[in-house]
């Protein structure tokens, strides 16, 4: 079973992001991209946890487990890469003077 990488997850929602038209970017934006990204995080997490127990059952090829949970936590780092980012814009736009 074969999990979809994370990064061409990422850069498909980055392209969706940049092909908004002006009537189209009321509906679409930062806010959907994150629930995307999100969704998309959980459902590769819930994929590993399935192979971990089948791998526990003797029903999966090790190697498959094995870079399922190197993807996975090659997502995590990711989301926890941005997350600071996003905090440290925030702490950047709070020290700014109006």
């Amino acid at each position: 079973m074969a999990v979809p990488s994370i990064a061409a997850g990422s850069y498909a929602a980055t392209q969706k992001l940049s092909d908004l038209s002006g009537s189209d970017a009321s509906s679409s934006g930062f806010g959907d991209l994150v629930k995307e990204s999100l969704a998309s995080f959980q459902g590769q997490a819930k994929a590993v946890d399935q192979q971990v127990s089948a791998a526990i059952a003797g029903r999966a090829d090790y190697v498959s487990v094995a870079t399922s949970v190197a993807e996975s936590e090659t997502a995590i780092e990711t989301l926890v890469a941005v997350r600071d980012k996003v905090l440290a814009a925030y702490d950047e736009i709070m020290r700014m003077t109006v």
